[in-house]
């Protein structure tokens, strides 16, 4: 009896299942309630892919192998400490000081010429999309952070590593596709230097209220060489290299820095596209 019991409770317990409901679209002809959730207006602006490593119609090509009129080298780059970096940024807004860049053109790359400092570009820029190649030369009897080290500092202040990490180990927020001592990234997705590399990322610039309080902190997504490496990390504020971040107000508009750590790194087929 206490079996029977047991399984009739346990089948008054079960769900009822019914078939699936069934929609009559000839009757539905007339009212066509589908097109309630249909949007018409506006219609995304029509932007054509680029062939092959060719950028889209609507990007802003910012080195094509043939020169560097878009960019030029600020007397001061960027910080390593917070109250270094805000210092700079501050000075740059009312002492704007720049030289034509010394980097060399060779066989449609762009080559890092160490000593002669980062080059950043003339336009500003907040929220982008950016595609980026670059090669780690072969450099035998480096190692670590001395192994062609270069960085992409979106508005000169968010840092995104170059380098060689190709068995070359590193601190894991440190190799390259970090957002540099703030997020490793998912996998290392590097090829041997010697070989081209791909950066695709999205970047959401922050923003902030007129009393200068952060509203929204900037957001990084990045693929290398087509590998997800970054998955919409929210950063806590510039990328430094001692102490920890934190926000400060400033522009929203700021240029992109391509950093000269002294090694050879090379780039090609940079382009950007505002969001």
């Amino acid at each position: 009896m206490k079996v029977w019991i047991t399984l009739f409770m346990l089948w008054m317990t079960m769900p009822c299942f019914t078939q699936p409901v069934s929609i009559d679209f000839d009757a539905l002809q007339q009212s066509k309630p589908w097109s309630a959730t249909e949007q018409w207006e506006p219609e995304p602006a029509r932007v054509t892919p680029g062939v092959n490593t060719s950028p889209p119609s609507d990007a802003v090509v910012l080195f094509d192998g043939k020169d560097l009129m878009a960019w030029h080298t600020p007397k001061y780059d960027y910080g390593t400490r917070m109250d270094q970096v805000v210092s700079i940024i501050e000075w740059k807004e009312t002492h704007p000081e720049f030289s034509d860049p010394q980097w060399l053109i060779k066989d449609g790359q762009l080559i890092v010429n160490p000593g002669t400092g980062a080059i950043e570009t003339k336009q500003s820029f907040g929220s982008v999309q950016l595609h980026i190649e670059w090669l780690a030369p072969v450099d035998p009897g480096k190692e670590s952070q001395g192994y062609s080290n270069s960085g992409i500092f979106f508005m000169g202040l968010y840092e995104i590593q170059i380098l060689n990490s190709y068995e070359n180990r590193t601190y894991s927020n440190g190799q390259a596709g970090a957002m540099y001592k703030q997020f490793m990234p998912l996998v290392n997705a590097s090829r041997p230097p010697g070989e081209w590399q791909s950066y695709d990322i999205i970047f959401m610039a922050p923003s902030f209220d007129k009393d200068g309080d952060l509203k929204q902190p900037a957001y990084v997504t990045a693929f290398q060489n087509g590998i997800l490496i970054q998955n919409h990390v929210e950063l806590r504020g510039p990328c430094i290299f001692i102490g920890e971040p934190s926000y400060f107000k400033h522009a929203d508009k700021l240029p992109l820095l391509l950093q000269d750590h002294g090694d050879r790194v090379r780039y090609r087929n940079i382009w950007i596209r505002e969001l």
